[in-house]
């Protein structure tokens, strides 16, 4: 598992922080376990957007460097190849003209 990156920390703790005040603020409980469920639900919310903060340039290049893979094709299914020429002229036949 990767390590998180100080941004990631940084914003999920703010994340924490704030969320729990509101609504807390906004709430107005009063009771024991009306403050720990807040508190639960700002801890989660505080490491959701850690985990959804965009990841460094550097994990992206290494992503994008990483090889495609193509899902195989169906038994029987023929993938057709197309060439094409630079001096070819396209071809009009006349089956497609009737319509």
């Amino acid at each position: 598992m990767p390590r998180p990156t100080p941004a990631q920390l940084t914003y999920g703790s703010v994340t924490v922080v704030f969320s729990t005040l509101a609504m807390l603020l906004l709430s107005e409980a009063r009771s024991g376990i009306g403050v720990v469920v807040i508190a639960a639900a700002g801890l989660v919310l505080g490491v959701l957007v850690a985990m959804t903060v965009p990841i460094p340039l550097t994990a992206r290049a290494k992503a994008r460097t990483a090889p495609a893979v193509t899902p195989p094709s169906a038994p029987g299914t023929a993938i057709p190849r197309v060439r094409i020429h630079s001096n070819a002229e396209p071809r009009v036949s006349e089956h497609s003209l009737r319509r």
